[in-house]
C-alpha cells in the first residue's frame, strides 16, 4: 500500500512544480474556423493531463461491466451536456476545483480495486461528465456556431476513443491484474489532488 501511496505523491510533485495547464490549443483565444474548432476539441482533453485521467479512469471502471461501452458513451454525452450548460452562461462556482475533486475520486475506486454497480457508475459518469464538460465548454464561450460545431465534434469523437481504449486495454490486459490497477489509480488520484492544490494555493510571486 505504501507503494500506492508513493506514485500519487510522486505525481503530485511533479505535477505541483509545473504551471497549472491552460487547455488550450489556440493560446488562450477562442476558435475562430473549423478546423480551429476541431483541433481544440480533438486536444483539449488531451493537453489537460486533469480531463485525460479522468476519461482514462472512466474506461477503466467501465471495463468491468457488459455494458461498459455504453457507460463509456454515456459519460461523453453527460460531458456534451455539459458544455451546453456553460454555453447557456450558467455560472458554476469553483468548477477546477470540482474537476480535481471528480479525479480524486475515480482514483480512489481504482486505488480500492472496487467494481460498482451499474447504476452507481452511470450515475457516477453522469456527475463527473457534467463536471468535466462544463470546465471545457470554457474554451468554447462565445465562438460562433461553425467552431463552435466542430469543437463538439472533436470533443466527442477523442473522448470516446480515449474512453473505449481504456476499457478495451483493461479488460484484455489489467483486469485480472489488480497490482496495476490499484497504481494507475494511485497515479489518477495525484493527479487530481496536484491539480487541486494548484486552484487552493496561490501561486509564489514572479
Amino acid at each position: 500500500m505504501r507503494k500506492f501511496f508513493g506514485l500519487g505523491l510522486a505525481a503530485v510533485a511533479v505535477l505541483a512544480a509545473e504551471p497549472a495547464l491552460a487547455h488550450h490549443l489556440m493560446g488562450g483565444r477562442t476558435p475562430a474556423t473549423f478546423m480551429e474548432g476541431l483541433l481544440s476539441g480533438l486536444g483539449h482533453p488531451v493537453i489537460g493531463i486533469d480531463h485525460f485521467a479522468a476519461i482514462v479512469a472512466v474506461g477503466c471502471l467501465a471495463a468491468a461491466h457488459r455494458a461498459g461501452a455504453a457507460l463509456a458513451v454515456t459519460f461523453v454525452a453527460a460531458m456534451m451536456c455539459g458544455v451546453a450548460i456553460h454555453l447557456q452562461a450558467v455560472t458554476v462556482p469553483a468548477d477546477e476545483i470540482l474537476v480535481a475533486i471528480s479525479v480524486i475520486a475515480l482514483g480512489a475506486i481504482l486505488l480500492r480495486h472496487r467494481e460498482l454497480p451499474l447504476g452507481g457508475a452511470l450515475a457516477l459518469f453522469i456527475i463527473v461528465g457534467l463536471i468535466h464538460g462544463y470546465a471545457l465548454g470554457e474554451s468554447i464561450y462565445g465562438a460562433e456556431r461553425t467552431p463552435l460545431y466542430a469543437y463538439l465534434l472533436g470533443l466527442a469523437i477523442i473522448q470516446s476513443v480515449v474512453a473505449l481504449a481504456a476499457m478495451g486495454v483493461t479488460r484484455a490486459l489489467l483486469r485480472g491484474d489488480a497490482v496495476k490497477l490499484r497504481l494507475l489509480g494511485a497515479g489518477i488520484a495525484g493527479i487530481g489532488l496536484a491539480v487541486l492544490v494548484q486552484q487552493i494555493v496561490p501561486a509564489p510571486p514572479a
